[in-house]
């Protein structure tokens, strides 16, 4: 597409400006840490001004949700459901963070609905210090039995599975 501007000065001259639309494939490296909102400029890639001198090209970063971790500046947050078992005498259990790593959480007491567990350091890096990291959220569900529990579940044989 070829689009054509001609300017008029004051003195009754002008000048042509010939625009000439091209297609180039730009990269950009998504940097650990970056926000939502964060923008990166790539210098004269973007439309022409008036005199004809390109513009900045401004990209703006946005997060899409994801089905487990929900982010809040550097930190993160899960929830998690446990069987009532899990929550009366206690578990370990691994959850797999964004990067694939496993993160241990135990407990060898009485987990109550809505308990939060925080794991320092295992949340998202820092954008201007990547050696620093947010804290992990963790909040605890409880399953609680669907039917009602048998005489032998009632003597503690119980799963509520």
């Amino acid at each position: 597409m070829l689009v054509v501007s001609i300017i008029y000065k004051d003195d009754n001259t002008f000048f042509i400006i010939r625009l000439v639309n091209e297609e180039r494939t730009l990269e950009i490296e998504i940097e650990a840490g970056m926000v939502d909102g964060q923008e990166s400029k790539f210098v004269a890639e973007g439309e022409p001004h008036l005199d004809g001198e390109p513009g900045d090209l401004v990209l703006k970063i946005k997060t899409m949700p994801h089905p487990v971790f929900e982010r809040r500046g550097d930190d993160l947050y899960t929830n998690v459901t446990l069987s009532l078992q899990d929550a009366l005498v206690g578990f370990t259990m691994d959850i797999e963070h964004l990067d694939g790593h496993k993160v241990q959480v135990s407990r060898d007491k009485i987990t109550w609905p809505g308990a939060r567990i925080r794991k320092k350091g295992e949340g998202m890096p820092n954008y201007h210090n990547n050696n620093l990291h947010g804290t992990l959220y963790i909040t605890f569900d409880v399953e609680f039995p669907k039917s009602e529990l048998s005489e032998e579940d009632k003597k503690g044989n119980f799963c509520c599975c």
